[in-house]
């Protein structure tokens, strides 16, 4: 079994993160995505998308997509659960995952393809920049709106931590970090819980 993957990118770090809460190690295979090795022929077989994290296990079988592979390995190690623990909790915290997806990994992309380090690696890449500006926006609003349900509950989707955690310190890590979308200092709430989600061993991951 091994994990192709790219440190700097938030999807695999979602897997790492979500490992290391598992107390699973997997090896895993570092993707150059500069050279543009997710392209090649060999790479394409693995996940047709051309896209990592994908996981091959120790038969051939490749699964892509973060949450793919996360729910693979819940599967597996069902404990502890970071899916939900009961109907009620797995609905909410799928709701509050999918919305994370859509609603701010969707804008933070935007807005990272159509800015300066883009511009830099492909130089050849039309940048939009209404399209930076609308993703921008987009990310700031939601921004908001985690403050908001977070004076509600302790972590994103109610009182557990759960794979929503995940998705949202990974996104907003990497948008503070390389897409220049910091969360802005006022919205005490949503650094309170990054503060505490940041302190857990797995999130070095």
């Amino acid at each position: 079994m091994k994990l192709y993957d790219v440190t700097a990118a938030p999807n695999p770090r979602r897997v790492r993160v979500f490992l290391a809460e598992k107390g699973i190690e997997v090896p895993t295979v570092q993707v150059d995505m500069r050279r543009g090795e997710h392209r090649t022929p060999e790479f394409l077989r693995r996940n047709p998308s051309g896209k990592v994290p994908v996981l091959e296990l120790d038969d051939g079988t490749c699964i892509a997509e973060s949450v793919a592979i996360c729910r693979y390995f819940e599967a597996l190690h069902p404990e502890p659960p970071l899916f939900g623990a009961d109907p009620v909790s797995i609905g909410l915290v799928d709701m509050a995952n999918r919305q994370l997806e859509f609603e701010l990994l969707g804008p933070v992309g935007q807005a990272w393809v159509n800015g300066p380090v883009v511009a830099r690696l492909l130089p050849d890449r039309q940048q939009i920049p209404a399209a930076k500006e609308q993703g921008e926006r987009a990310a700031r609003a939601f921004y908001r709106r985690l403050n908001d349900q977070l004076a509600a509950s302790r972590f994103i989707a109610g009182e557990a931590f759960s794979v929503a955690d995940i998705t949202a310190l990974c996104v907003i890590d990497f948008a503070a970090e390389l897409v220049d979308l910091r969360p802005e200092d006022e919205l005490a709430e949503l650094w309170r819980w990054h503060a505490e989600v940041s302190s857990r061993p797995s999130a070095s991951a």
